[in-house]
C-alpha cells in the first residue's frame, strides 16, 4: 500500500460519520508493525498525520457561554499608591526589604501583618484594589480568620468573582444571604420570605439584622417558627438575642424556660439572669440570701422544681459536690445588687474581703466572678481581681488566670490596661499571657512600657528564651509602634551579649531585631493607608 492508497483508505473511513475504530486500528498497526499488518512504515504515518488533522478538525465549536453581567461598582475609595502596594507585598508573604539585619530570624512575620493592615483599612472604609481582589480572596480561602475583614473589603466584587470561580464559593456562604445582600430590615415581605426559605445560616444573619433595626420586630419574626424550629436551631436563635439584650426581651425568654430542649432552658435562664431586674434574677436572689449571709454559708438540700424550671441543673460534674454545685448555681443568677443589704450596706471590695464560713470562700467567689462577668459588673470585678502586685494564687476571687481574664474584660479600657500593667511589672510576663490578650491594641502608655521593660529584664536575667515565644509575637502584633525607639537600647545589647553567652543569647538578639523591625513596619504601614489631608 502507497501513501495515496493509504490515505484514501483513510478519506473513505471518515468521510460522513468517521468509523469508531480508525484511530485504534492505526495504534495497532503501529504496535504491531507494517510488515505484519501490510504497508508501509510512510503510509502509516501518512495516514496518522490525516486522521489527526481530521480529528482536530471534526470538534465542533460549543457555543459561547453568555457574558456575565458587569461587576457591581463599589463607591468606596481605593487605598492610597503606597498602601496598594503593601498589600500587594503581604499579600505575596515577601520578606520586608530591609529589616532583618542578616540575623536568622530577625525579619517580620508578614502573614501576621496582614490582618492589621486589612482591619485598619477597613475603618478607614476603603475598598480593595481591584486588582487584588483575586489574591486577597484566594488569602481568605487559606485562612479562615482573614475571612470576615477580606470579604467587607473585597465587598460586591468579590462577590462577583466568587460566582465564577469555584473555589471562591466560600465567600457566597460567608455573605449575608448567601449570594447576595440581606432585605432591608424594613422590608417585610422580603423579610418573611427569607425567613421562611433561606439556609439557616442565612436565617441567623438576618435575624441578627431585623434585631438591630427593631429588637421587637426580631422576637415577632422569632415567634413565627419558633414552635416547629429544631432544638438545635433554637438554641442558636436564642443565643443570637444577647446582642442587644433588654427587659423587652424577657417575655419570650421567661416562655423558653418551658422549652422542651434542656439546653435552650438553660440558656433561656442564662439571659434572664443577666437581666438584673428580671423576674428570674428576683427568684434567684431570694434562693441565693436564703443560703449566703455574714459568717453564714449554708447550701440548699435539694434541687426543687421551682429551680430546675429556672435553670438550675440537677446533677453535677464528677468531683463536685451537690449542695456545692447549687448554690454556686443559684449565686451566680442572682444579682450582684442584692449582697450590699444582706451585709448591711457594705460594697464589693468589703464584702469579698469578709470572712467566709470555713471551706466555703472558693465556691463562693467563683461564683460571684461568674456572676460579675454575666452582669459586666465592672465594681464586683475589680473586687474580685484585688490589687494586681498580689501574687496570682492570693487574688480574693479567683486563682485563675483564665477567669481573671474574663473579670478584667469588664473594665474600662484604661483600667484594664493599667491593671496589666502593674500586674506585668510585679510578676514578670511569663503568667502574663492571658492577661495581655484581653488589652485593647495598641499596647501604649505604662502597659507598653511595662511589656518592653520586662523583656528587656528577661533578657538580661538569662530567662529561658523560648518560653517567652508567644508574648513576643503578641508584642509584635500588638505594641504601639512608637515602642521601638526605645527598643533600640536592648536591641543594641543584645547584639552585643557578654562574652561566652550561651545561644539563647542569639535568640533574644533576633526576636528584639524582629520586633523592632516590625514595629516600624506597623508604623509604615499605618501612615501608608491615612488618607490624604
Amino acid at each position: 500500500m502507497d501513501a495515496d492508497e493509504g490515505i484514501r483508505n483513510t478519506r473513505e473511513k471518515t468521510d460522513g460519520q468517521a468509523a469508531p475504530g480508525d484511530w485504534e486500528e492505526l495504534v495497532a498497526t503501529a504496535l504491531l508493525g507494517t510488515a505484519r499488518r501490510g504497508g508501509s512504515p510512510e503510509a502509516l504515518l501518512d495516514a496518522a498525520a490525516v486522521r489527526t488533522v481530521r480529528r482536530r478538525a471534526g470538534l465542533r465549536p460549543a457555543e459561547a457561554a453568555r457574558r456575565p453581567q458587569p461587576a457591581p461598582r463599589d463607591p468606596r475609595p481605593a487605598p492610597p499608591e503606597a498602601a496598594r502596594r503593601r498589600l500587594a507585598q503581604l499579600l505575596a508573604g515577601r520578606t520586608a526589604a530591609g529589616s532583618g539585619g542578616g540575623r536568622r530570624g530577625g525579619a517580620p512575620d508578614l502573614t501576621e501583618l496582614l490582618p492589621q493592615w486589612l482591619a485598619t483599612a477597613g475603618r478607614y472604609g476603603y475598598r480593595a484594589p481591584s486588582a487584588l481582589v483575586p489574591a486577597l480572596l484566594d488569602a481568605a480561602r487559606a485562612r479562615t480568620d482573614l475571612r470576615p475583614q477580606a470579604l467587607a473589603l473585597a465587598g460586591a466584587r468579590g462577590l462577583w468573582l466568587a460566582r465564577l470561580n469555584p473555589d471562591w464559593r466560600f465567600a457566597l456562604r460567608g455573605a449575608a444571604g448567601g449570594a447576595g445582600e440581606l432585605p432591608d430590615p424594613a422590608d417585610g415581605a422580603a423579610v418573611e420570605r427569607l425567613w421562611e426559605e433561606g439556609l439557616f445560616a442565612e436565617r441567623v444573619a438576618l435575624l441578627g439584622a431585623v434585631r438591630a433595626h427593631d429588637p421587637a420586630a426580631a422576637l415577632r419574626l422569632l415567634g413565627t417558627t419558633w414552635a416547629t424550629e429544631r432544638a438545635e436551631d433554637r438554641l442558636m436563635f436564642l443565643d443570637s438575642l444577647r446582642a442587644g439584650l433588654s427587659a423587652s426581651d424577657e417575655p419570650f425568654l421567661e416562655a423558653a424556660l418551658a422549652d422542651r430542649s434542656r439546653n435552650v432552658r438553660s440558656t433561656a435562664a442564662e439571659l434572664l439572669s443577666a437581666l438584673t431586674g428580671s423576674a428570674l434574677a428576683g427568684r434567684m436572689a431570694e434562693r441565693a440570701l436564703a443560703c449566703v449571709g455574714p459568717g453564714v454559708v449554708d447550701p440548699p438540700t435539694e434541687c426543687d422544681a421551682g429551680m430546675l424550671r429556672d435553670g438550675v441543673v440537677k446533677r453535677p460534674p464528677a468531683g463536685r459536690g451537690e449542695r456545692a454545685w447549687w448554690l454556686g448555681q443559684l449565686v451566680e443568677a442572682a444579682p450582684l445588687s442584692c449582697w450590699r443589704e444582706r451585709f448591711g450596706g457594705l460594697g464589693p471590695a468589703e464584702i469579698v474581703a469578709l470572712p467566709v464560713a470555713e471551706g466555703w470562700a472558693e465556691e463562693l467567689h467563683a461564683a460571684w466572678c461568674r456572676a460579675a462577668v454575666r452582669q459586666r459588673d465592672a465594681r464586683w470585678s475589680k473586687a474580685l481581681l484585688g490589687p494586681a502586685s498580689a501574687p496570682p494564687a492570693a487574688g480574693p476571687g479567683t486563682a485563675s488566670l483564665a477567669e481573671r481574664a474574663k473579670l478584667l474584660e469588664t473594665l474600662p479600657e484604661e483600667e484594664r490596661a493599667e491593671w496589666v500593667a502593674e500586674f506585668v511589672r510585679a510578676h514578670g510576663l511569663s503568667e502574663a499571657f492571658q492577661l495581655l490578650g484581653v488589652c485593647v491594641v495598641p499596647w501604649a502608655g505604662a502597659l507598653g512600657r511595662a511589656v518592653v521593660d520586662a523583656l528587656d529584664a528577661a533578657r538580661e536575667a538569662g530567662s529561658y528564651p523560648w518560653s517567652f515565644s508567644g508574648v513576643m509575637g503578641l508584642a509584635e502584633r500588638c505594641l504601639d509602634p512608637a515602642e521601638a525607639g526605645r527598643l533600640e537600647a536592648a536591641v543594641a545589647a543584645a547584639d552585643d551579649p557578654p562574652e561566652g553567652s550561651s545561644g539563647a543569647a542569639a535568640y533574644w538578639a533576633e526576636a528584639f531585631q524582629r520586633l523592632v523591625a516590625t514595629l516600624r513596619l506597623r508604623a509604615a504601614m499605618l501612615e501608608e493607608l491615612a488618607p490624604a489631608v
